[in-house]
């Protein structure tokens, strides 16, 4: 059987688990008030100079919170000068360009006019697959229907949509219709399954994608987008 000695430990004072519990209250209202010092009105997503700071609160506030020999004016020391250099940094970035993508990263180009954008695909760390899913929770089936998506520093993915009547044709992102099939056999248009690029045709010679010089191909979409 578990003894109670096990959970609150054989040397345990109830003045001191009074005082872990006010302590803890101190410091989850002391976290809270500095999160909203920051200016950030949420945490949806955050930067990676972001969750640097949130860590950096986290380990100041734990440790407090249940260390009899730490005072919580250590932790408010620690937490003044997070902030003075949060509040630093943050001026900086927004005087300098470059610093604001060092610590925050650059917004990337996923797709320009329905296709991979190629030139910034070695540039993150988002396999495709990925961003079809992020695509498909927006009800996008093909990327026909996409005419601009771009990563933000955040993580979270924006999107263009063309108008109904400027659909074209697009490389589908539903399993079930993207699976490479027979060139040979299937009638056009085709969309390479790499890049988005599509053709009418296909000669069976030379297979390779004009654009990224890849040889699979799926059959290509042109269906409106349903909201």
């Amino acid at each position: 059987m578990m003894e109670m000695d096990d959970l609150i430990g054989p040397d345990s004072q109830g003045d001191f688990l009074i005082e872990i519990a006010i302590r803890t209250v101190i410091m989850f209202v002391l976290i809270l008030t500095i999160l909203r010092l920051s200016g950030r009105r949420g945490v949806r997503q955050l930067t990676v100079f972001e969750v640097a700071i949130i860590i950096s609160l986290g380990s100041a506030a734990g440790d407090p919170m249940f260390q009899e020999d730490l005072p919580i004016v250590y932790a408010v020391i620690v937490f003044a000068c997070v902030m003075l250099v949060y509040k630093t940094i943050t001026w900086l970035a927004s005087r300098s360009e470059k610093l604001t993508h060092v610590l925050e990263g650059k917004v990337l180009s996923v797709v320009k006019n329905g296709t991979f954008d190629l030139q910034h695909e070695d540039d993150n760390n988002f396999s495709k697959m990925e961003f079809f899913a992020e695509l498909r929770n927006l009800n996008v089936e093909h990327l026909g229907q996409v005419r601009d998506a771009v990563l933000e520093v955040d993580g979270t993915l924006s999107v263009l949509f063309y108008a109904d009547e400027e659909v074209r044709y697009g490389l589908p992102l539903f399993p079930t219709f993207y699976k490479q099939v027979n060139v040979s056999t299937t009638n056009g248009p085709f969309a390479c399954m790499y890049c988005g690029c599509i053709v009418q045709y296909i000669k069976e010679d030379f297979p390779q994608c004009n654009r990224c010089g890849k040889s699979k191909w799926t059959k290509a979409l042109n269906t409106k987008r349903y909201s």
